[in-house]
């Protein structure tokens, strides 16, 4: 049986206009992302990945079609209503680590609590720490840690809030290969044993290969997915897309 929808898009579209041109970026894409699953967004340069993210995210708002959060509906909330849903609901890890050199690890990752006048739950946070390998590190500053470390303390961050969808975009692309397989191998335990959904953006076809799925973008539309999508596979399938 199928689980539920952590987030669905149905036909959304997004165009981005200006005095003389509009670039439609994304072309009535539906897809459908269920809990407990991590999902890999790829595609050619220009094919709408970031575009697809942003609006699955809430920070981008469609032209048309309508993106599902759960049973919350986006469309037509308020820009403060989306920042709320945003901080409560969504997880974020990008590229850049985002993290705040005056604030030591605990701090970097209990943000979003402080930010919306929310007590850190003390266990919750000493699971999530643990979770990440980051628990005989909490009073050290970003400064003090690797790349890798940092977005491990990203992660941590964006686990907080018990989100119900945790968003990643081309989270591996500041670490080397080393670092890189270990955030990956976190953003698959956190699914495996936590239960947490997680959309990844990425470009890596090895990346990709720790997701359940690959959902192909080309031209702003699905062209293709992929279950239990190999290195080899996803690379195929990538120049049979012309990105290579």
């Amino acid at each position: 049986m199928r689980s539920p929808s952590a987030v669905r898009l149905e036909a959304v579209s997004k165009e981005y206009r200006s005095a003389k041109h509009a670039v439609r970026a994304l072309d009535a894409v539906t897809a459908d992302f269920p809990r407990g699953t991590f999902t890999a967004v790829m595609g050619p340069s220009g094919s709408g990945k970031s575009t697809f993210l942003n609006c699955a995210a809430g920070l981008d708002r469609p032209t048309s079609g309508r993106v599902v959060l759960g049973d919350t509906d986006l469309s037509g909330r308020s820009e403060h209503e989306l920042t709320e849903l945003r901080r409560d609901r969504i997880g974020f890890v990008f590229q850049a680590y985002n993290l705040l050199d005056a604030l030591n690890v605990e701090d970097n990752v209990t943000l979003p609590l402080r930010l919306a006048d929310r007590r850190a739950d003390r266990a919750y946070l000493g699971e999530v720490l643990a979770a990440v390998g980051l628990g005989e590190y909490v009073k050290r500053r970003p400064s003090e840690l690797s790349g890798g470390q940092q977005q491990r303390v990203a992660v941590a961050r964006a686990l907080i809030t018990r989100p119900e969808l945790v968003v990643a975009d081309e989270p591996t692309g500041a670490l080397d290969l080393r670092s890189g397989r270990q955030v990956l191998g976190l953003l698959r335990r956190i699914v495996d044993a936590m239960g947490q959904t997680v959309l990844m953006v990425t470009h890596d076809p090895v990346a990709a290969s720790y997701a359940d799925s690959v959902v192909f973008l080309a031209d702003g539309r699905v062209a293709g997915e992929l279950d239990r999508p190999t290195p080899e596979q996803v690379a195929a399938r990538m120049t049979h897309l012309g990105e290579w």
